[in-house]
């Protein structure tokens, strides 16, 4: 069994290995591979995907949103191109929830 050190020092991980530590089958890693085209993991002389921890956390995050989201595969590719536009900076957030305070204060008084 590796350790947890010996995880963190490793670039690559087999198919095999990633569809056991999300639970899923190799075929369903391959399908979502299809489907999210941020998805690219790398792939040997022999064609054999190896994933780096990237993919891996690309995967998670395709598989929290379809199976604890209940997401369809089309509201996950498009809540996935969301979530990599750039957002709005700080300042302009606190801005805006500034004036919808004030709004809000305006309508209670």
């Amino acid at each position: 069994m590796a350790s947890k050190q010996d995880d963190d020092l490793k670039l690559y991980y087999a198919i095999g290995e990633v569809a056991e530590r999300l639970g899923v089958n190799t075929s369903q890693l391959r399908f979502w591979e299809n489907e999210f085209s941020h998805i690219k993991p790398n792939k040997n002389s022999r064609g054999e995907r190896r994933f780096t921890k990237e993919n891996i956390r690309q995967l998670e995050e395709v598989q929290y949103l379809l199976k604890d989201r209940g997401f369809t595969i089309e509201g996950a590719r498009k809540e996935v191109a969301a979530r990599k536009k750039p957002r709005a900076d700080k300042q302009e957030i606190i801005d805006r929830l500034q004036e919808m305070k004030s709004r809000l204060q305006k309508l209670i008084d």
